[in-house]
């Protein structure tokens, strides 16, 4: 399984849409609650934020490489987490 790493703000309305969003696909596809998210609050850990190239929150990486940014969708949600399992 491909480690999964989010980057997000507390206060950011989409963040918590996202992190919702997960509950709701894990909650779905029971396949999907085996996947690990390293969940990064970028102002609690600006060091490891300021490690990585993005500008949006939230911020997907999987194995490393950025597959998403800013705004989401559940369906995107899902898409990610299912690239984990690859």
């Amino acid at each position: 399984m491909k480690p999964v790493k989010l980057f997000y703000l507390r206060s950011c309305p989409f963040c918590k849409k996202a992190l919702r969003y997960i509950d709701e696909a894990r909650a779905a596809h029971s396949e999907l609650a085996a996947v690990g998210i390293e969940l990064i609050e970028e102002s609690e850990q600006p060091a490891v934020a300021d490690a990585f190239d993005y500008y949006y929150v939230p911020t997907f990486y999987v194995d490393g490489v950025k597959v998403h940014e800013g705004g989401i969708y559940p369906e995107e949600v899902e898409k990610i987490l299912r690239s984990a399992l690859e």
